[in-house]
């Protein structure tokens, strides 16, 4: 199964935090899934960062290199996608995550409810 995660999955992923569900965790670390991170939460995270308003070890980028993930760049037809959603979202994160994981054939892994508004395949993290 190809499983794209939502900025707070990697965190709490990273965090080990209880926030995540036993199966969330289970599914992220089954080696027979293909794990991705969006080059958009990488994005999301520095942005948070610079603001002050998340703490990220000095050496997150090695931190994140270390996990099984894949990295999923931002292609043109994922930006494209975007224009295609409805509005159920302003955040352009989650729009470019979600738009990913359309055009993609993914399943997103999120614990914002918001994302099962579309048409897209969301496991409840």
């Amino acid at each position: 199964m190809n499983l794209l995660l939502d900025t707070h999955v990697v965190l709490w992923w990273l965090d080990d935090s209880p926030m995540l569900s036993e199966k969330t965790k289970t599914l992220i670390a089954d080696p027979q899934n293909i794990v991705f991170i969006s080059v958009a939460v990488i994005w999301e995270i520095s942005i948070k960062q610079a603001l002050g308003k998340l703490e990220i070890p000095d050496d997150f980028r090695r931190v994140l290199e270390r996990q099984h993930f894949d990295f999923l760049d931002i292609t043109p037809d994922h930006a494209y996608a975007v224009a295609a959603l409805p509005p159920h979202h302003r955040d352009p994160f989650d729009r470019m995550l979600i738009a990913q994981a359309k055009v993609e054939g993914m399943h997103l892994l999120s614990h914002d409810r918001r994302m099962l508004l579309y048409d897209i395949s969301v496991i409840e993290a």
